[in-house]
């Protein structure tokens, strides 16, 4: 009897499972959660075997064709969120499957396109489409393309139905195929000496006939002796000014040994490391609050994964907690999960975690290579690593043994992901700690209302037994006070938050003051600087403006393909008292963006409705705040952190560190920087336009 095994195959598409045998050549090899391809139609797919079935449900199977990794890559706690997640949010598993997968690693099936000339060597051009002479003309330049490259030269254009028009009249041939994994193990040539050092010394006299051929050799291997252990032959050339030719010599008498080995691609190495307060004394509150926490692990029931929520004012010490708490699942022999809301916050979660667990953090985000993510997937599900920290996407790295989640900033509204395929990252953990069995921390100096509501309604009266409800409610955990921490003091101090002034500006309008600060944050700005201390100024709007409007007709520029207001975005600004000017008469980006789908057009003369030329810019956006701090205090060093500003890979890490280490006065930004930010010489926070944010989508709303 052959052995069926049900999967879920890589067609997000396509909902459901798929049952399948093994041929004999893989019977023994294949287990739950380990990565196959198998014929799907006509095509070849990749899949996850999900378990093993008695009876299929039909008739008559195929056979899966190749294991593409001997180990499972998913674990059965991970198996049985994705289905959880499907259920919930009505997804296709195999879309839920996929986010679990890192980059590279999963692929799609595909089809590659080619064109198919007629006797006179060029395809006949009558009664083509506008989209299918393009099609065509694009294949002459390029030659067979597969699906997917094809839709980065359509962008937002529907060719496929074209393509399938020209394959019937016969003037494009197509394929099914499916791409090999793109990411794969990385190897590095290395070399070691391969005798002792008496040896290799007696031999440098004979290493060449030329003068500069024996030189070379002679100072690799000298190099080597110094250097007992195998070092990357690049280090060699380096030193020594030899080549490939010249080590593959030495290794041929014996002298070296040349090896290949893998190394891993890990995003925290070279990371700074911050000093280690393992021996800080905690707060009576931070104590009951890890004294709950601790007892979790000892509950045997399904309690332990009850979330508690900590609900902490800022800089209460929630991050020590999360710490103490990895601290406890580690000695256990478990692993931990730490999710930020925003890629920025991980740099420097990662250095406090790194200095209490070194060489035993990993780093997931969607700005990493794919190399390291597939690498720090690899070392995860391994076991090498102990702590994982990162943004949503870090929920599903396949740790063995999960025996922590934490939630940090539980409130953000990045845990929801908004694009296909949707889904609750926070309310995914709390899945994944049910049925993992592990311990689930929300932490939040906002929790929001139905996390709290939860924590007050259920958390004071057990339940009875046996009551529908029971364990579903969050147990609430209370960190009232501010502390501070020294780099030299071990002892927690007890602070006041802050005061909090609001400012009405239309009270400053009548008096007078049309700048977008009031006077008292510029007083307070000018002080703060004066002081040689830091600023932060929120205004959660990219951009110069935040619409365009014309004032005869009344017109808003908007995306013509998903209707949200256009923001006008210029590089190079300058401000001249409350008017905009270009800093150069012909900047070099002049233009207005679609923020929802990247739509880009030139800021136009005249109305598109109307024509009338009273067309102007009007609301506030980063860019123009940064341009009017640096027009109020020309020597104040500023910085933007916000999406133009951090698309390339470690712009957060590098916009922080610069700030924290105090190169730059003042730190403009839309939310990314609305976060637990450990800052010690910021001194002032303002919030450009508080009000905007009232009116902004709330997904708990």
């Amino acid at each position: 009897m052959p052995t069926f095994v049900e999967i879920a195959v890589n067609i997000p598409a396509v909902s459901g499972v798929f049952d399948y045998h093994l041929p004999p050549d893989l019977e023994g090899l294949v287990g739950a959660g380990c990565l196959v391809t198998a014929p799907f139609g006509a095509r070849t797919v990749q899949g996850v075997v999900l378990r093993f079935v008695e009876q299929p449900s039909v008739a008559e199977t195929k056979a899966v064709i190749a294991l593409l990794d001997p180990q499972p890559v998913l674990t059965a706690a991970q198996i049985a969120l994705a289905e959880a997640m499907a259920g919930a949010t009505l997804n296709p598993l195999a879309a839920m499957v996929g986010l679990m997968l890192p980059p590279g690693l999963s692929q799609q099936a595909d089809t590659r396109y080619e064109l198919r000339t007629a006797e006179s060597g060029q395809p006949p051009a009558a009664d083509l489409s506008r989209t299918q002479a393009r099609l065509v003309d694009l294949l002459k330049k390029r030659g067979p393309l597969r699906g997917r490259q094809i839709d980065r030269h359509f962008k937002h254009v529907d060719w496929r139905k074209s393509a399938q028009a020209l394959v019937r009249r016969g003037l494009l041939g197509s394929q099914p195929i499916l791409p090999a994994p793109r990411v794969r193990p990385k190897f590095v040539r290395t070399a070691q000496l391969a005798v002792p050092p008496e040896q290799a010394e007696a031999a440098l006299p004979a290493l060449g006939k030329k003068e500069t051929t024996q030189k070379r050799r002679a100072a690799a291997l000298r190099f080597l002796m110094r250097t007992p252990e195998a070092v990357d032959v690049s280090w060699v050339y380096a030193e020594s000014g030899c080549n490939l030719a010249d080590l593959q010599i030495l290794a041929e008498r014996g002298l070296i040994v040349l090896r290949e080995t893998e190394i891993w691609r890990d995003p925290v190495e070279g990371m700074e490391q911050w000093e280690d307060l393992g021996n800080l004394t905690l707060t009576a509150a931070q104590k009951e609050a890890l004294k709950a926490i601790l007892a979790a692990f000892d509950d045997p029931s399904a309690e332990r994964s009850r979330p508690f929520l900590l609900h902490g004012v800022t800089g209460s010490g929630k991050t020590e907690m999360y710490i103490r708490a990895a601290q406890e699942a580690i000695r256990r022999g478990k692993q931990a999960l730490i999710l930020v809301p925003e890629i920025a916050l991980t740099p420097q979660t990662v250095r406090r975690f790194l200095a209490r667990f070194p060489g035993q953090v990993g780093l997931v985000h969607s700005k990493l290579s794919a190399g390291e993510r597939y690498d720090t997937w690899r070392r995860a599900r391994a076991g090498l690593l102990k702590v994982v920290i990162g943004p949503r996407s870090a929920l599903f790295t396949p740790l063995p043994d999960v025996g922590l989640i934490v939630v940090d900033e539980c409130h953000d509204g990045s845990y929801h992901q908004s694009e296909p395929p949707f889904y609750d990252a926070a309310a995914a953990a709390q899945t994944y700690a049910r049925l993992g069995g592990a311990v689930c921390i929300f932490g939040s100096a906002t929790p929001p209302i139905p996390y709290r509501y939860q924590a007050e309604a259920l958390t004071p009266t057990p339940l009875p037994e046996g009551e529908g409800q029971k364990g579903r409610g969050m147990r609430l955990l209370e960190l009232p006070g501010r502390i501070t921490t020294s780099r030299t003091d071990d002892s927690a101090q007890s602070l006041e938050l802050p005061p909090i002034d609001v400012i009405d500006m239309r009270a400053e309008l009548k008096a007078g003051n049309r700048a977008i600060f009031s006077r008292t944050l510029s007083e307070a700005l000018a002080q703060t600087l004066a002081r040689g201390e830091q600023a932060i100024l929120f205004l959660n709007r990219r951009g110069t403006a935040t619409y365009v409007f014309c004032r005869e007709c009344g017109y808003t520029l908007k995306c013509p393909r998903c209707d949200t207001p256009l923001t006008y975005h210029v590089q190079g600004l300058k401000v001249e008292s409350s008017r905009l000017e270009p800093a150069d008469p012909q900047p070099a980006t002049f233009k207005l963006v679609c923020h929802r789908c990247g739509y880009t057009r030139q800021m136009p003369k005249k109305c598109p409705d109307c024509g009338g030329r009273q067309i102007r810019q009007y609301g506030l956006g980063s860019e123009r705040v940064e341009a009017e701090v640096a027009r109020l205090f020309p020597g104040a060093r500023t910085l933007r952190w916000d999406w133009e500003t951090t698309r390339r890979k470690d712009a957060h890490e590098i916009i922080l560190s610069h700030f924290a280490a105090h190169r730059a006065d003042v730190l403009v930004g839309t939310q990314m920087l609305a976060k637990g930010l450990d800052l010690p010489l910021v001194t002032l926070v303002g919030v450009v336009l508080a009000d905007v944010g009232l009116n902004l989508p709330d997904p708990f709303a």
